[in-house]
């Protein structure tokens, strides 16, 4: 059978299990992170050269003790230009016998005099320490050595020889002492062990006899910086184990609920079940948690759309089927009765319910884009009380006859208010208010033949909203019916009105208002007797930030 899962679906198959994707990217990461870290750390470039300075200086300390001693012990006196070569070669092997370190010295025309590989017989001779028969490499000493050749090598260092005759000249250090100049000079052995040369002048008043030339072979600094290194490499271990158990950590606490909210989401999409229960998550307190409310909300706004859509699909066909029975009806009629009065009756009956019919279908298309339309529609902040002078203007220029009078008062903390939104829909909502308004109006006002009724719009300011209300002197709204007043399909008119109203006008006002988070509500204007006077439709909408008192030009 093909395999219908949707890609999305089959992405997220692929990425379950320990090592899903998500988990792969958090391990890499910490680990990359871990890695660049260690790496940096066990390149130790800084402290192996710390430790050649100082090896260095050692030296220098103790190659100007003992050409100091050679200026006084080994020159003939003031005159003197050379150095007397057997008392030189005796006082350098007695100061540098204790000490593992070379000692050469060249007179002041470049030439070797004295050299302690020469002077100690057993100097030739290199002490080999032996480890343990049982002991052998570790794991970690082996790890060490697979990646000790990937490690950056430092500053190139010149190879170290020595020649057969050596001179002066075969070492820079040397010709600088013999300038006058102590310098040092690091190089490497074939072996690539650092080889580490000072050179100092031989002065005797102030007259140079010769260079000191002291070298060594500073095995213990590798030996002192494979040590750092493995213990570099103990801790890394421990810490690349803590990070693989967090990353893993981490990752479960972030894909698992995730994937959970996925198949949440593909079985919201699939339809299976009358409502799928997404994963509740808000206790973690983090973006899981508001993903998972999020979540939530939208699904149950989703089934909330679906059943409204359910139930306007049900009151639709059953408002439409009522002018079609009508329709049919009276074509039956038709069809039966040759009387002319009767034929023009129901040619009216028939003219009414077409007309009820376009009316209806034009309201059901409206509310059926309007959401489609407020998701559309740029909103901004708008005056209102701009907008209601200019539809009470619009209603009073026209001046029908029957029509009441119209009037706006708008309180002074509400003067120049504004409210975020669309000014489209804002103006239909408040269209359909006065339109509905109109219609209740009696032609006179009672008890005053002579009088217009009156639709009153009044705009205030109310614990930071802008409240609307919209008054006329119609007959009100039944008690019982206060509550249903907004539902779709509903009305409440008198019989000769029926047909010119579909009962969508004030649903599609409360649908305007909610998508602004507003409300609307509907009561009725008592007198002090308790009679009613009329009906009130009451508007609030929350005021836009800094929309104060300033007033439009």
């Amino acid at each position: 059978m093909p395999d219908r899962q949707s890609p999305a679906a089959k992405a997220r198959t692929r990425g379950r299990g320990p090592f899903s994707s998500l988990t792969r990217r958090i391990l890499a990461v910490n680990v990359v992170a871990l890695g660049v870290l260690v790496g940096g750390v066990l390149y130790l470039d800084q402290f192996r050269a710390s430790l050649v300075i100082q090896r260095a200086e050692a030296l220098q300390t103790q190659g100007e003790i003992i050409a100091g001693a050679l200026g006084l012990a080994a020159s003939s006196g003031p005159e003197a230009t050379d150095l007397d070569v057997v008392p030189a070669r005796l006082l350098l092997w007695r100061l540098t016998d204790p000490t593992a370190t070379r000692a050469r010295l060249f007179n002041n025309a470049g030439r070797l005099i004295a050299d302690t590989n020469e002077l100690r017989p057993d100097a030739q001779v290199r002490r080999v320490e032996l480890p343990p028969p049982d002991s052998g490499p570790n794991f970690l000493e082996s790890l060490y050595d697979l990646i000790e050749p990937l490690l950056p090598a430092g500053r190139p260092r010149p190879l170290y020889q020595d020649y057969p005759l050596q001179s002066a000249r075969d070492y820079p250090e040397a010709v600088a002492a013999l300038g006058g100049t102590s310098s040092m000079v690091e190089r490497a052995t074939p072996d690539g062990t650092p080889h580490i040369s000072v050179a100092i002048p031989v002065t005797r008043f102030r007259k140079v006899l010769g260079a000191l030339v002291l070298s060594v072979e500073a095995r213990d600094i590798d030996q002192a910086i494979r040590a750092e290194r493995l213990a570099i490499l103990e801790v890394f271990g421990v810490a690349l184990a803590v990070t693989v158990l967090m990353s893993f950590f981490l990752a479960r606490t972030i894909a698992r609920p995730v994937h959970r909210l996925a198949e949440a989401a593909d079985r919201v999409k699939a339809g299976r079940g009358r409502r799928i229960a997404i994963p509740d998550f808000a206790r973690r307190r983090d973006e899981i948690g508001d993903l998972s409310v999020a979540l939530q909300a939208m699904t149950d706004a989703l089934y909330t759309r679906i059943d409204a859509i359910e139930s306007f699909a049900a009151d639709v066909a059953h408002e439409l089927k009522n002018p079609l029975s009508s329709i049919r009806s009276a074509v039956e009629a038709w069809a039966r009765t040759e009387n002319p009065d009767a034929r023009r009756r129901l040619a009216e009956i028939i003219e009414i319910d077409v007309r009820r019919l376009d009316k209806l279908i034009s309201e059901i298309s409206d509310a059926s884009r309007l959401d489609a339309e407020m998701a559309r529609d740029e909103r901004a902040p708008i005056v209102l009380e701009q907008m209601l002078a200019g539809l009470i203007d619009t209603y009073a220029d026209l001046d029908r006859e029957g029509w009441p009078r119209f009037v706006l008062t708008v309180e002074p903390e509400a003067a120049g208010a504004a409210v975020v939104g669309s000014g489209e829909q804002l103006g239909r909502v408040f269209r359909n208010l006065i339109d509905n308004a109109i219609s209740f109006s009696p032609p006179h006002a009672e008890g005053r033949p002579q009088a217009r009724a009156l639709v009153a719009v009044t705009l205030s300011r109310r614990d930071g909203m802008l409240v609307t209300t919209v008054d006329d002197d119609g007959p009100g709204v039944p008690e019982e019916a206060l509550g249903r007043i907004f539902e779709r399909f509903y009305t409440e008119r008198p019989n000769e009105q029926i047909g010119s109203h579909s009962g969508l006008g004030l649903a599609i006002v409360r649908q305007i208002v909610e998508g602004h988070d507003g409300t609307i509500v509907a009561s009725n204007r008592m007198d002090g007797t308790g009679e009613v006077k009329g009906a009130r439709f009451t508007v609030r909408l929350p005021a836009a930030s800094g929309g104060g008192r300033r007033r439009a030009a």
